[in-house]
């Protein structure tokens, strides 16, 4: 009698290296695919975290622009002490509303953040401080048109003074040393120059002591001193304002459209 073995259960067949591949190639495919969502994910979070820190850094700025008694046309800017990677600006300016043709005192709070991506974004708060009379937008017109008239009599770098006067530096600090006086931040002042130049750098007591020490005084001289009289008054209202190209007596009359509209004209 013959014995037969049965041989029970089917020999299991292996992967083969194209099987292994391919598995390999799309398990690649999905852990590129979330590692690419991750990643979007930390930047998506870094960057809302920056846009919180700018916009808390233009709020406190604005808040300190609200809670103060006083305001005038200014800029300002740093960098933030707490989040040094933020940079801010604060700006007050005019603004003018032409739904209800008034003039308004604005502020304006920026902070400045790169995004993951190295883009500089801005965040930006704007509040209506105050609105303006039409008197008080006349006096911001003529004290814009002073301190233009005060910006050509002052001359900043020590370079610049020697080319105005003619001489080179080293007369300069002569003159310096000889009495010549500069502003608080060391401006030079065009009349103190001609006279310096008028007398060979050698001006006397009575003339050094009749210099201008400052912008302000220079503003005060510019302006005109004591009380004006009738003829003074009539003599600025005939005045041409170079901004509008009219007369101060003109402007007075016209309401605030039409002095904006001016404005705009000019700038063109």
């Amino acid at each position: 009698m013959s014995c037969r073995s049965n041989t029970r259960g089917a020999k299991r067949r292996g992967f083969s290296l194209v099987e292994v591949l391919a598995a390999l190639g799309i398990l690649a495919l999905i852990s590129a695919s979330v590692l690419a969502v991750i990643d979007r994910c930390v930047d998506s979070a870094a960057n809302s975290t920056q846009q919180m820190r700018a916009f808390e850094v233009a709020r406190e700025n604005m808040e300190k622009l609200l809670s103060s008694a006083t305001v005038k046309e200014s800029v300002e800017y740093g960098e933030s002490e707490r989040y040094p990677e933020i940079s801010w600006q604060t700006v007050v300016e005019t603004f003018y509303e032409p739904i209800t043709s008034r003039m308004w005192i604005r502020g304006v709070c920026s902070a400045r953040y790169s995004d993951p991506n190295g883009q500089e974004q801005t965040i930006d708060l704007e509040h209506w401080l105050t609105d303006l009379t039409k008197e008080q937008l006349l006096q911001i017109m003529k004290r814009d048109e002073e301190k233009g008239d005060i910006a050509g009599q002052v001359i900043e770098t020590l370079e610049q003074a020697a080319e105005y006067a003619g001489v080179d530096t080293e007369t300069i600090q002569k003159w310096l040393e000889n009495g010549l006086l500069t502003t608080e931040d060391g401006s030079f002042i065009k009349s103190n120059l001609d006279l310096y130049m008028r007398s060979n750098g050698n001006p006397s007591e009575e003339d050094k002591k009749s210099q201008i020490r400052s912008k302000a005084e220079l503003t005060n001289k510019a302006g005109g001193s004591g009380k004006e009289t009738p003829a003074d008054q009539q003599g600025q209202q005939d005045e041409i304002d170079p901004k509008t190209g009219v007369s101060y007596k003109e402007l007075e009359q016209m309401d605030f459209s039409q002095i904006w509209d001016l404005m705009k004209k000019q700038r063109r």
